[in-house]
């Protein structure tokens, strides 16, 4: 068993004891995390938060006293190295560009399955972003400083990426819009084997982990 030093260590802030109960059962399944603190509100959050040594912070937007934003903002500036998690029960597009503004990592609806949330958990604990994939437009179109909205033309951003095909390049924008393996063959006329090759393609091409990071450096590059 694990030592809890080696355990990557999880706060929970949510004003549903059920939902931090859920939450904790399910992570706890994982050998490698450990959930060390709970919070029912936002200040309760920032205060448990400078009393241990947190890696990842989860974080419902919607606490009794103060907002999630200003929560996650507080806990970026006590704690840098702490990744946050912002929870949401919807996708709002000011809510996504607030939390990634003050410093949130990940943005992910109450409705995830496990299986990626405990993906997600890692990653954010690793450093890096994730975003459920209907919360990419929010960034996409906003001039917020967080992933910039470039114009540019499609012969630039294959130059940077001459290593894609023609097909490569179709495909992509339409991860870069939300399109799953199977729309995409749809929109494409090919099988989803096929679409789902390319796609596996385009994310070890971009040196990325998933489709949404694919979408992410896309848009952050200007593809869109």
């Amino acid at each position: 068993m694990l030592n809890v030093d080696n355990k990557i260590k999880i706060m929970i802030a949510d004003d549903h004891k059920l939902i931090r109960m859920g939450l904790k059962d399910s992570l706890e399944k994982n050998k490698d995390m450990v959930v060390i603190s709970e919070a029912e509100t936002g200040r309760d959050a920032i205060k448990k938060l400078g009393a241990h040594n947190v890696d990842v912070a989860i974080i419902d937007l919607v606490l009794g006293d103060i907002s999630g934003v200003e929560v996650i903002r507080q806990i970026t500036e006590i704690s840098p190295d702490t990744g946050v998690i912002a929870l949401s029960s919807n996708i709002k597009d000011q809510d996504v560009i607030n939390c990634m503004q003050m410093g949130a990592l990940a943005f992910v609806l109450k409705d995830i399955n496990s299986d990626i949330l405990n993906m997600i958990v890692r990653t954010v604990a690793d450093g890096a972003m994730w975003l459920d994939k209907r919360a990419v437009n929010a960034l996409k179109y906003a001039k917020a400083g967080i992933i910039p909205h470039k114009t540019t033309s499609r012969a630039s951003f294959r130059a940077r990426h001459n290593n894609l095909t023609e097909r490569e390049y179709e495909v992509l924008k339409l991860v870069v819009d939300g399109k799953s393996n199977q729309q995409i063959a749809e929109e494409l006329s090919i099988s989803e084997h096929t679409s789902k090759a390319h796609v596996c393609s385009i994310i070890q091409k971009l040196v990325v982990d998933d489709r949404t990071q694919a979408a992410v450096k896309a848009v952050k590059e200007g593809l869109v």
